[in-house]
């Protein structure tokens, strides 16, 4: 009996991960071929899954930056903004985040729960809520229309989340070994730098990775703060692929293909650092 309800257990669990995997990999799937199709083939009845002819002039229209080819020619300048908003935003939030989750995870001071509890709760207010006044602050100090700007946005939503993860994973790290440093005569700063985040390394990989995506991804704040070809992102640019005859699919799901590259790679490369820095901020050494 107990071994028929452990083969139960694994056919649901398999099929709940089929079920995860098929609805993740099957919308990215038809993403790709719809890169690759013809207008035509998009609207065909019935539905074509595989295209006749393979149509790789969009990818080719991007990679050289044709300037007849609308919003294509400015993909490329899209890409390169959220490269540098991503990065800079990733390093900014490791930084001030791994140092504010120290301090809540290792120093005493007043309100500190409270202070942290705080911190957590602009989590769940919607960005809706505080765009308005992030553009009204933005366009004061002439910051509209800006990279800094986008890159202050998104550290100021995604900071919450940093503090969260890398506290939990300070606090599975053993006080001893800060305390043996300590006596040793290495300073606070020193402890830090040479011992606390060179064992943190897991939780520093998948706070960035985290970091990096949730900033990449980054739609709302990019569409109100960014109106020009300087500092447009590539999400925003993607959804200018519309016109009075349209919205071009094809031309759409190829920037589409582009712009998931980087997260995936990201994703691939290291998932094992997401997992290890997920998992061991669960288990206190």
């Amino acid at each position: 009996m107990v071994s028929n309800n452990k083969k139960l257990g694994r056919v649901l669990l398999y099929s709940a991960v089929l079920l995860v995997c098929l609805g993740i990999l099957v919308p990215y799937s038809w993403l790709v071929i719809s890169s690759v199709s013809q207008r035509v083939d998009l609207t065909a009845v019935p539905l074509k899954w595989i295209p006749n002819t393979f149509n790789f002039e969009n990818y080719r229209q991007i990679a050289i930056g044709d300037s007849s080819s609308g919003v294509n020619a400015t993909l490329k300048s899209g890409l390169l903004n959220s490269v540098i908003i991503a990065v800079s935003a990733t390093i900014f939030c490791l930084f001030a985040g791994s140092l504010a989750a120290y301090a809540f995870s290792r120093l005493r001071f007043h309100a500190k729960n409270f202070v942290f509890s705080f911190i957590l709760l602009t989590q769940v207010m919607p960005m809706i809520v505080l765009i308005i006044p992030i553009y009204i602050i933005m366009s004061r100090v002439g910051l509209l229309n800006t990279i800094p700007a986008l890159v202050i946005a998104d550290s100021a939503f995604i900071l919450p989340l940093v503090i969260w993860l890398m506290r939990s994973f300070f606090e599975s790290i053993p006080r001893e070994l800060e305390e043996m440093a300590r006596i040793d005569g290495c300073s606070r700063f020193g402890t830090i730098f040479r011992i606390i985040f060179p064992l943190s390394t897991p939780g520093l990989a998948a706070s960035g990775i985290f970091t990096f995506i949730i900033a990449w991804n980054e739609f709302f704040s990019a569409l109100i703060l960014s109106s020009t070809i300087k500092s447009k992102t590539i999400s925003v640019i993607i959804s200018e692929f519309s016109s009075k005859v349209g919205v071009d699919y094809v031309a759409m799901a190829a920037a589409g293909v582009i712009a998931s590259i980087p997260p995936v790679l990201f994703a691939l490369i290291f998932q094992k650092y997401i997992v290890q820095g997920l998992t061991a901020g669960a288990v206190k050494g």
